[in-house]
């Protein structure tokens, strides 16, 4: 009389076991970078003040800000946020922020956001005179010393 077999054999269970080995192999990185770029969301937040303060200055005209003046500025240890070290800004307007508490990979390195005057030209301010940007460029490498990878930045920063 045969007897019906009941569960898995050894064989298969090894074909499951390494499979999902496979997928753990392939989703671990992908999942850091995830997680990288979703901290460096906050470091985009804290510099888009700076981008709403600037693009008034540029609209309003008036005299020129200095380096560090524009009024958006996280220069001392008690405005610095989890994963912001400091927001500095030069006197057209390009703001840098350096990176801190996300990963080995990032932290140190510096984001930045340029205003441009076209599509490829960085704004340079001309006091008492209103201006028009054309738009922002958000942390292409060139922009700094320390650029951050383009892999870890959030889509909406990514040129």
């Amino acid at each position: 009389m045969k007897t019906l077999q009941k569960g898995f054999t050894l064989i298969e269970l090894m074909i499951v076991v390494a499979i999902i080995g496979i997928l753990a192999a392939v989703a671990l990185p992908a999942y850091q970078d995830y997680t990288i770029r979703a901290k460096m969301s906050e470091v985009i937040l804290a510099m888009s003040s700076c981008r709403t303060s600037i693009t008034e200055v540029y609209q309003s005209g008036g005299t020129a800000p200095i380096a560090n003046g524009w009024g958006c500025e996280i220069t001392t240890a008690s405005q610095q946020t989890k994963y912001v070290a400091a927001v500095t800004t030069d006197v057209n307007g390009k703001v840098s922020a350096t990176v801190r508490g996300i990963s080995s990979v990032v932290d140190n390195s510096v984001v930045t956001l340029l205003p441009l005057s076209t599509a490829t030209t960085p704004a340079v301010y001309t006091a008492n005179q209103s201006q028009t940007l054309f738009g922002w460029r958000c942390g292409l490498p060139g922009d700094s010393s320390l650029p951050v990878s383009v892999k870890y930045l959030p889509g909406s920063c990514r040129g």
